[in-house]
């Protein structure tokens, strides 16, 4: 296919805003998507990544701004015009055609020559390995044999860019795991540049090259997986990416670069500007930088509420003398009971902090 043959446009959005009568949605928003890359829109429902996805199609109408796709002003173009083809939640296939027409129908109605369309059809069969399935009907398919071929249907358009509005939402968790491995492998056999749409970070963080991480109509971060896992800019995207969620204790800023968390008194090197004492501060750790030890100079004791023995990782739900809960990963083999008191050790290196507003002071 011809797809197969080359790197997908960009895409540039700049300064795109949508409004619905007086609510603002989407706030100027400024993005460059090179060519090939595979980025996901992820944030909380409401956040505006559909909407702003939609508006790349063609499907909404832009309040402000320009989206650019390869180096044409798409803008204000009919969604046929853009070189795009969407895959969206729901796989709308005609029941009563069989798989073949399906992949094929789209093409027929813009006046494909029929040789074109076999040669386009047959293509994408052999890719997402659904040749086998071209004489049935979507009644006779699975969820994920009939997700393959509304996918199947987007690659026989040979657009410039694939855009997915949250694909595998209707299918269980084993299959989402599953077609998460086939949409990688299918990025990797295409090339195009794809868009994907999703409010689950683990989605996000197994596929995408570049995450776009969007709250309240805004972009929060950009960067990959590792970037916004191991580099969070602020509060909001430390406790949106990873799973299970960053351990936020609040504590209290002291003199003399210190803050006490507790009993605990650690010194954070700050990044950003100094604070008063007294002041409001929330120290982020992840669940697999604490260590269960003995006591040491930088502890957190806390008591086991429960415990989650998953075979070779043990989650640990505790909770501070104050009440405050955090999430422990262990990977040491021991044993645990409820109510038992621990002591938790952690390198100030691997933790954040940030302050009242969330914003990252280290």
């Amino acid at each position: 296919m011809k797809a197969m043959d080359r790197a997908g446009a960009g895409v540039r959005l700049e300064n795109i805003r949508k409004s619905f009568g007086a609510l603002d949605v989407i706030h100027g928003i400024d993005l460059e998507i090179k060519g090939g890359e595979f980025i996901v829109f992820v944030g909380p429902s409401g956040c505006g990544k559909s909407t702003l996805l939609r508006m790349i199609a063609g499907l909404e109408d832009v309040t402000d701004g320009e989206i650019s796709i390869g180096e044409r002003d798409v803008t204000y173009l009919d969604p046929s015009e853009r070189g795009i083809a969407m895959v969206f939640q729901s796989y709308a296939l005609y029941p009563h055609m069989t798989v073949r027409e399906n992949l094929g129908f789209g093409l027929k109605m813009a006046g494909t020559p029929a040789e074109e369309v076999a040669r386009r059809v047959d293509a994408a069969a052999e890719i997402l390995k659904i040749t086998h399935l071209q004489e049935r009907r979507p009644g006779q398919l699975s969820g994920g044999q009939r997700q393959r071929v509304a996918i199947g249907r987007a690659i026989v358009r040979e657009p410039d860019v694939f855009l997915f509005d949250e694909p595998l939402s209707n299918l269980d968790a084993e299959l989402r795991v599953s077609m998460r491995v086939e949409i990688a492998k299918l990025h990797r056999t295409l090339g195009n540049t794809m868009i994907y749409v999703t409010h689950d970070q683990t989605e996000a963080m197994t596929l995408a090259s570049r995450i776009v991480i969007l709250r309240d109509g805004r972009i929060e971060q950009v960067g990959t997986p590792r970037e916004v896992y191991e580099n969070p800019d602020n509060i909001f995207v430390a406790g949106f990416i990873g799973s299970p969620r960053i351990n936020l204790i609040e504590g209290t800023w002291l003199t003399e670069g210190k803050a006490q968390f507790g009993e605990t008194i650690i010194s954070p090197r700050l990044t950003s500007t100094a604070r008063v004492p007294g002041d409001k501060v929330f120290l982020g750790i992840r669940a697999e930088n604490f260590t269960v030890a003995d006591q040491a100079q930088e502890t957190l004791d806390a008591v086991i509420d429960f415990t989650e023995y998953l075979g070779g990782t043990h989650y640990l739900y505790c909770a501070l003398k104050d009440g405050q809960s955090l999430v422990v990963e262990e990977r040491g083999g021991r044993d645990f009971v409820n109510g038992q008191t621990i002591s938790l050790a952690f390198a100030t290196e691997k933790t954040f902090l940030f302050d009242a507003n969330g914003a990252r002071l280290r």
